[in-house]
């Protein structure tokens, strides 16, 4: 891995290009989260056996579809699993043993190195919102979104100081034709940021693509022997694995790059209302998925998946920040861990059309769920609004901050020498005060953690300031990230491959809007 490393830095340009590096600004971004907290169990031990063999019997007796796949079936079949028709049934403890050679952590590699993450563990990284094809901000209100949202999106991500991951489809482009977006969004994320990114799986050879382009940004040989993308592989629940996704999965896991493994569960609509249920279907759905990338390559790294929500009987509009999602959440945290894989669940969670109060409630449950279920990366940690129709430029910002308080509370309680502060309460004494102690004024730089959002000035101040609310805070807070952006160097000789590459590419096809 050294050489490889070498090996990519002396792609770099010679000394100019170092020089550049070196002077260029740089924005701060937190280290990925490690938990010195435990995480919530709520499953007992004989709960988890119960869902584990449930979900053995689901995989061996019922089966899962893999459609318009032979390939996949084929390999299924020489496994020692059941095929008919498209349906497979895996023997009791295949899909497990299978699932064994797949990673318990794997580091992501930046273009900037010290941005790498690592994934797995007692790590959390966060990552932003990821589909919506609407975008939303106080000035413009709801609409489709363009590139240009795209790009100020990306440009938000890589100037948001707890935000580790620059994401994926953090909207969707509806101006770019949908078999060249791809393209377009990947090449915002390797030139406009420096953080990790996601790569396409709408189409396998849009998969092929990020690769591909990976090759050009880090080098061929580091790609082969390193992971530069974590991707999502949703599954059709309930127990259906279609070609487009599984044939993405198939070429990042011959390439040795991440999947997310991930059911996407409405319960009561694609899974059972029950929270036992429920969760025996995510183990089920996800061992036959990872367990399937691992008949593509063993010891491709792939994450144990889980988006689930739960659904208003009413309507029939999915709901978010509710206690039953987050028992299930906390429940396959559990099972994640049994099997050794890291965890992806839980993120910014809203069905509210604004960042109002409701947004808040939700946001702030899902978050907290998140981090004491052991999540290991969370996708949509920031800009989630309506459900996850829409991106939200002012809730990506209130969320990124507020991603603040989870690296804190991460941190745990520390009762060294200096956290005890017997000397404090010894200086201060009995009726005093501990604003000019020594030791607050040692300390009191970094004893709190602070918004970059919210207002605590007195009511008279904030008054005269023009009495905003926090849509208002957040819309100055975008203003001024973008007025400050400076783009993250990147070697000419590499921009101007990718452009090339993306040119030639988007030349060989017609446009399809389709």
């Amino acid at each position: 891995m050294a050489e490889a490393e070498t090996r990519r830095r002396s792609r770099s340009g010679g000394g100019a290009a170092r020089r550049a590096e070196r002077t260029a600004v740089s924005v701060e971004t937190a280290k990925y989260i490690q938990r010195n907290i435990p995480n919530f169990e709520i499953l007992t031990e004989e709960a988890l056996e119960i869902i584990e063999t449930n979900a053995e019997t689901v995989l061996a007796e019922i089966g899962v579809n893999f459609v318009n796949n032979p390939g996949a079936l084929d390999l299924w079949r020489e496994a020692g699993a059941e095929v008919t028709g498209e349906r497979v049934r895996i023997p009791r403890g295949l899909a497990r043993k299978l699932c064994s050679t797949a990673p318990a952590t794997f580091t992501q590699h930046a273009r900037n190195p010290n941005r790498n993450v690592e994934i797995g563990g007692r790590n959390l990284v966060l990552a932003p919102v990821y589909g919506p094809p609407f975008v939303h901000d106080a000035e413009g209100g709801r609409r489709y979104a363009t590139m240009a949202d795209f790009e100020k999106f990306v440009k938000l991500g890589y100037m948001s100081k707890w935000l580790h991951h620059s994401g994926g489809t953090v909207c969707e482009p509806t101006d770019i034709p949908v078999n060249k977006r791809h393209l377009d969004m990947l090449m915002a994320h390797m030139t406009l940021s420096d953080k990790p990114f996601m790569g396409a799986v709408t189409e396998p050879s849009r998969a092929q693509d990020s690769v591909d382009m990976c090759e050009i940004l880090f080098g061929k040989d580091f790609v082969q022997e390193n992971t530069v993308m974590t991707s999502l592989v949703n599954i059709n629940s309930p127990m259906t694995f279609d070609d487009v996704m599984m044939g993405a999965l198939e070429v990042y896991a011959r390439n040795n790059q991440a999947c997310i493994v991930s059911p996407f569960i409405v319960g009561g609509a694609m899974a059972p209302v029950s929270v036992a249920g429920t969760l025996t279907q995510v183990l089920a759905e996800v061992m036959a998925g990872i367990a399937y990338s691992q008949l593509v390559r063993p010891g491709a790294p792939v994450i144990f998946g889980a988006f689930v929500t739960s659904i208003d009987m009413n309507s029939g509009a999915p709901t978010f920040g509710t206690p039953e999602a987050s028992q299930i959440t906390y429940g396959a945290g559990q099972l994640a861990r049994r099997m050794g894989l890291p965890f992806r669940s839980a993120g910014s969670f809203t069905g509210s059309k604004l960042p109002d109060a409701q947004a808040a409630y939700e946001t702030a449950n899902s978050l907290n769920m998140g981090l004491l279920s052991g999540v290991n990366f969370m996708l949509h940690a920031c800009g989630w609004l309506e459900g996850g129709l829409v991106s939200s430029f002012e809730k990506f910002v209130m969320d990124a901050d507020q991603l603040g308080a989870l690296h804190k509370m991460a941190q745990g309680v520390t009762v060294d020498e200096e956290a005890q502060a017997m000397g404090a309460i010894a200086e201060v004494g009995p009726g005093g005060h501990y604003l000019g102690c020594a030791h607050t004024q040692a300390n009191f730089k970094t004893a709190f953690w602070r918004s970059e959002v919210f207002d605590f000035k007195p009511y008279e101040t904030w008054s005269e300031e023009g009495a905003r609310d926090t849509m208002a805070l957040a819309t100055e807070r975008v203003k001024r990230l973008i007025d400050t952006y400076q783009q993250p160097h990147l070697d000419q000789s590499i921009h101007e491959a990718l452009t090339d590459y993306v040119a030639r590419k988007k030349a060989s096809m017609p446009d399809a809007f389709m």
